[in-house]
């Protein structure tokens, strides 16, 4: 097949259109922005959408600004009251400003994940092991508000910490489960102390009671008669007031006795 030039000619245009409309046509979708250098550059953000450049004078890069999550890897931390654990965390951080994601840093996502550990070991290094344990929101509205402190000028918002999981020592956890221990003995026996002086306490207003009124005595007795009456039970109990008996007491001897 004989090819004249003019057509090799054709051919050789169409490459090159081909190529650099592969090379010129961009597609991001609505959560990227492209950061373009033009000659070494920065112009405007592009996207989302279609984005058309110049083929080897521009270069595009790709910028996601969904919310991203990273897990901390466990740091060996000594806390404020020499007890040594091991801690984890979760990050959450989007890309605000996705110039100075590109610009500022070299890359965003390693620059944050090394603040987010260094900071995770030096505030929790200054926290007590109680605090670290119950005070689990502070301590990450803390962190989060200093890992974004400096990721700011990155165009990178830190948007939550959490804490995930503090792995103490065995021992620690023996001493632990012993406190707890103790101080549900404690708060058994306070129970118990705080029951016995408020039915004390009953017992008292009963018997000022009984004491202005001596029917009363007479309806307990009679009660007390029912909870010890039983159907298999044949043995009766009548309990006698003391003061029935004391006329017969105080009396003096009856003539004829010695």
């Amino acid at each position: 097949m004989d090819f004249t030039p003019s057509f090799v000619g054709f051919f050789f245009v169409l490459i090159l259109v081909l190529y650099f409309l592969a090379s010129a046509i961009r597609i991001l979708k609505e959560y990227e922005r492209g950061v373009v250098f033009r000659l070494g550059r920065i112009i405007p953000v592009r996207g989302p959408g279609l984005v058309i450049i110049w083929p080897v004078i521009d270069k595009l890069v790709r910028v996601s600004l969904r919310t991203v999550t990273f897990d901390v890897p466990s740091q060996d931390i000594i806390t404020k009251d020499n007890i040594t654990v091991k801690v984890n965390a979760v990050v959450y951080f989007r890309v605000m400003d996705p110039e100075k994601a590109i610009t500022a840093v070299e890359d965003f996502f390693y620059a944050t994940s090394q603040i987010a550990q260094t900071t995770l070991r030096s505030i929790l290094g200054q926290s007590q092991l109680d605090e670290l344990l119950t005070n689990r929101e502070q301590l990450n509205a803390e962190l989060q508000k200093v890992i974004d402190l400096q990721t700011e000028p990155w165009g990178v918002k830190v948007t939550t910490v959490e804490v995930k999981n503090v792995d103490l020592p065995e021992n620690m956890q023996r001493a632990i489960a012993r406190q707890a221990e103790a101080e549900r003995d404690r708060r058994a026996k306070i129970i118990s102390a705080d029951g016995d002086f408020q039915a004390s306490q009953k017992l008292a207003d009963a018997a000022k009671i009984m004491g202005t009124e001596p029917l009363a005595i007479q309806l307990r007795f009679l009660s007390t008669l029912t909870e010890i009456a039983t159907e298999k039970n044949s043995t009766i109990i009548f309990p006698v007031p003391i003061d029935m008996l004391k006329a017969f007491l105080d009396r003096g001897p009856v003539k004829g006795e010695k």
